[in-house]
């Protein structure tokens, strides 16, 4: 659906070169939603632009329905933009209209007959809950209402890409969870590929297939939302992820337990079935340690359930080592040596 082949773009200013995207390969699936996440100025607005050819590549290609965008002639690139329909962190909505002139605008714009204008928008504002708002305009709308309005514009010309350009950046978590639900229903029942940019690892977790975690213009790491969450690889991406998770022990806590000789720190993975097993308890009873929970949180990435703990066990050296084997036919289980581990 969408391909970054080798993909760099550089732009010039004051006699310098910024290298905002280096050599990126990427591919976006069909109906998938994919994430790119970075902390500001990693590259991913870039990165997004160079889609739709709202910025040119330096070097590599971006191909979108088998089609290479930057060899385009300019009549079949207006043809590709009317194929992608955009979300903005700032709504993007004209004041001077009402929801239903914003919606229908690019209807307009495409020379849509009136009545076909009135059919679509008003299936359009009945899917994203709004069909009593019609005649509002947008200062009388909450911010969650704005961006509804936005992702109606953005389905007006039935596009089969939508990209979200921190769709949800500036609404505040409970209104956040209604757009992504919004935007999983787009993506299901209407097989729109959604490609969004975001800083913040709660969105990746809640809506996206995959996800790539973008730094200094370059991917750093890249793949499905539950392999990244369960053994992130880069130090980013476990920052992202503790941000989420807020699975890290104080400095404090640490070296208080790290200088007791009889206690050991480890994290303890578990996936699907094994995070509903009394594994700790039955380790407590087969050998002469004690377990005690420092952390746990068992949440659900991608329809799987994901346990994540980390637990000190007390007690001799080789009794630890024992139920340590014996967990390790269970779960992943990993030392903590530190309190960022």
């Amino acid at each position: 659906m969408i391909r970054f082949e080798g993909v760099s773009k550089v732009f010039h200013s004051k006699g310098r070169e910024v290298a905002a995207v280096q050599d990126v390969s990427l591919s976006v699936k069909k109906g998938e939603i994919f994430g790119v996440i970075g902390f500001s100025g990693a590259g991913k607005s870039t990165l997004l632009r160079l889609v739709n050819l709202l910025e040119r590549p330096t070097s590599g290609s971006v191909i979108v329905n088998d089609q290479e965008n930057h060899s385009l002639s300019e009549k079949d690139l207006r043809k590709m933009r009317q194929r992608i329909g955009m979300i903005f962190q700032t709504f993007n909505l004209f004041n001077s209209r009402t929801v239903f002139g914003n919606v229908a605008y690019p209807l307009k714009l495409a020379k849509v007959p009136k009545q076909e204008i009135n059919r679509k928008v008003t299936e359009l504002l009945h899917f994203v809950g709004l069909a009593d708002k019609a005649n509002y305009f947008p200062e009388q709308l909450s911010g969650g209402q704005k961006q509804r309005v936005g992702i109606a514009r953005a389905l007006a010309t039935s596009p089969d890409i939508l990209i979200c350009d921190e769709a949800t950046s500036a609404l505040d978590p409970e209104t956040t969870n209604d757009i992504l639900n919004l935007l999983k229903k787009v993506n299901k029942e209407y097989n729109i590929t959604i490609l969004l940019i975001t800083h913040e690892m709660q969105v990746i977790r809640n809506i996206c297939d995959r996800v790539a975690v973008m730094e200094n213009g370059r991917v750093i790491e890249e793949g499905s939302v539950f392999d990244i969450f369960t053994n992130p690889q880069t130090k980013t991406t476990k920052n992202f992820i503790s941000s989420v998770l807020n699975d890290k022990l104080s400095p404090q806590l640490f070296e208080k337990l790290h200088s007791n000789k009889s206690s050991h720190l480890y994290r303890l993975i578990f996936t699907g079935e094994e995070t509903s097993k009394p594994l700790l308890s039955n380790i407590a009873k087969s050998f002469q340690v004690d377990v005690n929970i420092l952390y746990g949180n068992i949440s659900e990435l991608q329809e799987v359930l994901f346990g994540n703990l980390i637990v000190e066990l007390q007690g001799e050296k080789e009794e630890v080592a024992k139920a340590v084997t014996q967990l390790k036919q269970y779960v992943e289980v990993r030392e903590v040596t530190s309190d960022a581990s």
